[in-house]
């Protein structure tokens, strides 16, 4: 049994969310990351210790993560519209840096490493149940590098340094660094604030995934047999719904919770983003009987819970809610 874990990126949107479970699990957790967004992990806990450094800096890499059993890789600039930012930071923190944070993982000793891709590898796929199997068929950078790193993993793996790479869908609900860049947040987010909702597109299909189950499937991971995941891809996603029917579950909710007496309008808008797949997950219950407990209305029925408890400031223009825009204001490189 896996007892010391080692998280890149363990301050952001997932794992923030993941490693107080973690720690909760009995697990003794080493996060690096680099906090552009602050750090919102638990203080003071003996079995938590937090390193400040980027995966470019890949000596400090190294001898950071030596005597952990498992490494799981988060840290990344995340999503598709991250690019627009700075082609160059993405492409170094994405791609190039990582076969070098392998080999030093493997240096290290690390017995498993797990890499969280996408699920937005598949770009756009007409098929009602794209499999781990289907043809990655990427519309932007982040997921064209999302892709290309995963035969880089299996390239390095042996049976002293296993790995496994999850394509979780795109995620929903809240965590401690909150973001509300993301397809249900967003929605959620305008619904409560504005009291209607921008719809880019409509017709799109997305899956999703709570974040609560994107950390119990990393726990998964963690615990399950070596002969069950040594260099296996899987899908992790609930529902498949177009971005309309979202705002529609979105704007139901946020109605009920709230008490609002008039519907919450949908406004149709149009959209670059042609983004448009219905992932099949049906591999990862079939070899490690892992199912999804959580769905998009109870995401949506918790971040309106944080709402009422006013744990957001300023959620619609607070650069910290959304990665490009503070990425820009901090002038990260």
């Amino acid at each position: 049994m896996f007892k010391k874990i080692f998280v890149t990126g363990g301050g952001g949107y997932c794992g923030s969310r993941l490693v107080p479970q973690l720690l909760k699990e009995g697990f003794i957790v080493t996060v690096y990351d680099t906090f552009y967004f602050g750090n919102y992990l638990p203080k003071k806990n003996k079995n938590l210790k937090i390193i400040i450094g980027d995966i470019r800096n890949v000596n400090k890499l190294r001898n950071s993560c030596e005597g952990n059993d498992v490494f799981i890789s988060l840290a990344c600039i995340s999503n598709d519209s991250s690019f627009e930012l700075n082609k160059k930071l993405s492409t170094d923190i994405n791609m190039k840096a990582f076969e070098p944070m392998v080999k030093a993982a493997k240096l290290a000793k690390i017995k498993r490493f797990i890499y969280a891709s996408s699920s937005s590898v598949y770009g756009v796929s007409e098929k009602k149940n794209v499999t781990e199997t289907h043809q990655l068929k990427p519309l932007t950078l982040y997921n064209k590098y999302k892709g290309f790193c995963e035969p880089i993993l299996f390239k390095h793996t042996n049976n002293d340094f296993e790995g496994v790479v999850f394509r979780p869908a795109t995620v929903c609900g809240y965590s401690p660094r909150q973001r509300f860049d993301l397809s249900v947040n967003i929605l959620t987010n305008n619904a409560i604030n504005n009291k209607f909702i921008k719809v880019f597109g409509g017709s799109q299909l997305r899956p999703n995934l709570h974040i609560k189950d994107y950390c119990n499937v990393v726990i998964k991971l963690i615990k399950a047999p070596s002969d069950k995941i040594k260099n296996q891809i899987f899908n992790v996603g609930n529902e498949n719904a177009s971005i309309l029917k979202l705002a529609k579950i979105v704007a139901k909710v946020v109605k009920k919770e709230f008490g609002f007496k008039e519907n919450i309008e949908l406004k149709l808008e149009k959209s670059d983003d042609k983004r448009s797949y219905h992932i099949n997950s049906d591999k990862i219950y079939r070899i490690l009987k892992f199912r999804p407990k959580y769905n998009v209305t109870d995401a949506i029925k918790e971040l309106c819970d944080k709402f009422k408890k006013k744990k957001f400031s300023n959620s619609l223009k607070n650069t910290k809610y959304f990665n490009v825009q503070h990425l820009k204001l901090n002038k990260i490189k």
